[in-house]
């Protein structure tokens, strides 16, 4: 894979201390600067994806006519949120 360059930019004194005091082992700036790229560029596409896939549960259901209350859908939430810490514990 071919390296592109990223632009300089520049950054006020204390964002540099901060980033410099959260590098890992002479990590520099610009390693730290790729992971939050990289992180943010990840966040953004699992809330593309989120929405996406709400926005068709909607048409969905408008569609079908099938509701779900919010109430009904909580319960639902709550009860994989334990079978999760059911796997993770066992």
């Amino acid at each position: 894979m071919k390296n592109a360059g990223l632009p300089k930019i520049a950054v006020e004194s204390n964002l540099q201390t901060a980033v410099d005091s959260a590098s890992q082992g002479g990590e520099a700036v610009f390693g730290v600067a790729a992971k939050s790229v990289r992180s943010d560029t990840a966040r953004r596409d699992v809330q593309r994806e989120l929405v996406s896939r709400a926005l068709a549960a909607r048409e969905e259901a408008k569609q079908t006519g099938q509701y779900v209350s919010s109430d009904e859908m909580l319960k639902r939430l709550d009860a994989s949120l334990v079978a999760a810490s059911v796997r993770q514990i066992g």
